[in-house]
């Protein structure tokens, strides 16, 4: 075997692993996170109790955790799974807030593998618009509801059932064009069945 035909051999995987790569590259970013499907769409929330944030306190008492069962008492909710590490929940959680204002119902908050210190600061700096606020330090909890990552939000109706996931922030097209048509559906099926 001569030496230049020894030299192509050997830049085969290279040549491979690049295909490989630019396939990957293009995966990356033309899918769209919030397509990420979810087995709990039209099931119940899974049971978990979300103890509270340790040491979160609004008017001078212990702001409480929550358990799945507080989401199903006939009334739509919204669980938002945040953290004080991710940026993109920095981003959201001023559409958060604005979201519980337009529509009047109860947003739960996660922090989600965050440590109680980091996520108390975080809803210092930029405000408190959860009616709850529970901790999954492990991410176990998360794992159950399917979370990939942070932010998540489910839209529960008044059953408990998850009727809606979305994967990633919320920007003002989404909640527009996503998030408000799902709680609205929510009220209306709640509102059927009661």
């Amino acid at each position: 075997m001569t030496s230049d035909s020894s030299n192509k051999l050997r830049l085969i995987p290279v040549v491979i692993f690049v295909i490989v790569a630019g396939f990957f590259a293009v995966a990356l970013r033309s899918g769209d996170p919030s397509h990420l499907p979810s087995a709990l769409l039209g099931k119940p929330a899974p049971e978990a109790t979300f103890p509270g944030l340790d040491g979160l306190l609004a008017d001078g008492k212990a702001v409480p955790g929550f358990a799945t069962a507080d989401l199903a008492k006939g009334k739509v909710s919204i669980v938002n799974f945040w953290a004080s590490w991710c940026t993109e929940c920095i981003e959201e959680h001023p559409l958060v807030a604005e979201l519980k204002t337009q529509t009047g119902i109860d947003v739960y908050g996660v922090a989600y593998k965050d440590n109680s210190t980091a996520s108390r600061r975080f809803l210092g700096r930029y405000g408190n618009p959860f009616t709850a606020v529970g901790a999954d330090d492990s991410g176990r909890r998360g794992i159950d509801w399917g979370v990939y990552g942070t932010p998540e939000t489910f839209v529960v109706n008044g059953r408990g059932e998850i009727v809606f996931k979305h994967v990633g922030p919320m920007t003002a097209e989404s909640i527009k064009l996503k998030m408000l048509p799902a709680i609205e559906a929510a009220k209306n099926s709640s509102a059927q069945k009661s």
